[in-house]
């Protein structure tokens, strides 16, 4: 069988590297005689790759000491109550960002825990843009600051990193986190569900700093309350292991790769292409503000959405797979992260040259 690429927002693709050891573990993992979906987490073995997982993340990311790096499940959505629960009190106001799908989700979410000021809204032209930071309307008064980095659906993302001030800094990174570099010391919290650059579904990325743990609403449910992964290592319950070994995977699989900034600079080309091969065609089009355009989600219509259908059937004959757009945007998008490799946006741009010139 050969491999189609994968163009999914998420569960995603994963490294062809990445899944050759995987499927080489499965029967028998590093002489276990066993798989590692079968070992147990508290086994040592086990807690050598979670330990690894975390020193090869540091690494990657060049993380502060003063920050734990946690993996609950309930992915990015749970996150959604987890930040409020865990960094304001009853009757606090918090401060959002709105610019997309998720972010709104986030913000419903925090308003059945919070007063929840929103300080910037794109919804004005259709979730398009990030609002520029000197317009915010910001509460003197608010708990942290949260935004989404990146808006899978809508494929609009963050050019800067707001200003918090002296408040905790937030932010949803599931689409972007391990594409780039980061500077980690400006946040008090960042989040990212798995599905995306680092692994599959069931797990979730938080990195917060050690100042903000202890902090939780006494009503806290013990999982929704960051201490308690914090305290035992994100093993107070048994823990989604072939999910966190495959992330281990990953993490040491972008280190062979060069590091981050590697990496970077080949996301950065990916989408400069393909958004090139848009804005230069008459038959596409892409809605975004060009400063403020994913380097991860490329969403994109056709001149003619009676024609959305043949567009996605002979993309799948050519093997392209997963270009439908989100159901509640519709058009195509094309998710590119880090497994993403250029030969596949080389096979995107020759498809849809071709289809221009067949259709348009």
């Amino acid at each position: 069988m050969s491999r189609v690429y994968n163009f999914s927002a998420g569960p995603a693709a994963i490294p062809d590297s990445v899944l050759e050891r995987i499927r080489n573990d499965i029967p028998d993992w590093n002489g276990a005689g066993m798989s590692v979906m079968e070992v147990s987490h508290r086994s040592a073995r086990f807690v050598e790759v979670v330990e690894k997982a975390e020193q090869d993340l540091r690494e990657l990311l060049e993380l502060p000491d003063n920050y734990s790096v946690l993996f609950p499940q309930g992915g990015a959505t749970m996150q959604f109550a987890m930040v409020p629960l865990n960094l304001s009190a009853d009757g606090d106001m918090v401060d959002y960002v709105l610019t997309g799908s998720w972010s709104r989700k986030a913000i419903a979410e925090a308003g059945r825990y919070c007063n929840v000021n929103i300080v910037a809204d794109s919804s004005d032209r259709n979730l398009t843009y990030v609002p520029a930071e000197g317009t915010w309307q910001r509460s003197d008064k608010a708990a942290y600051l949260h935004y989404c980095a990146n808006e899978t659906i809508g494929g609009v993302e963050f050019p800067f990193v707001p200003d918090a001030g002296d408040k905790p800094l937030v932010s949803d990174m599931s689409s972007t986190i391990l594409s780039r570099p980061l500077d980690v010391s400006k946040f008090g919290v960042i989040y990212a569900g798995a599905q995306k650059n680092i692994g599959p579904a069931g797990i979730t990325l938080v990195i917060i700093r050690k100042d903000l743990l202890g902090r939780a609403r006494a009503i806290t449910p013990g999982l929704l309350d960051y201490a308690t992964y914090d305290n035992s290592s994100s093993m107070s319950n048994t823990p989604p292991c072939f999910t966190w070994y495959v992330a281990s995977l990953v993490f040491e699989d972008l280190k062979v790769q060069g590091g981050l900034k590697v990496v970077a600079e080949r996301n950065r080309s990916k989408a400069a292409r393909l958004y090139e091969a848009i804005d230069e065609s008459g038959f596409f089009s892409n809605p975004v503000q060009k400063d403020c355009r994913s380097w991860m989600n490329v969403p994109f219509t056709l001149r003619e959405p009676l024609l959305d259908a043949e567009f996605l059937s002979q993309a799948e004959l050519a093997g392209l797979a997963n270009l439908k757009g989100h159901r509640s945007v519709g058009g195509m998008r094309a998710s590119i992260y880090n497994a993403m490799p250029e030969s596949g946006i080389d096979a995107l741009i020759d498809f849809m040259q071709e289809f221009e010139r067949t259709h348009g």
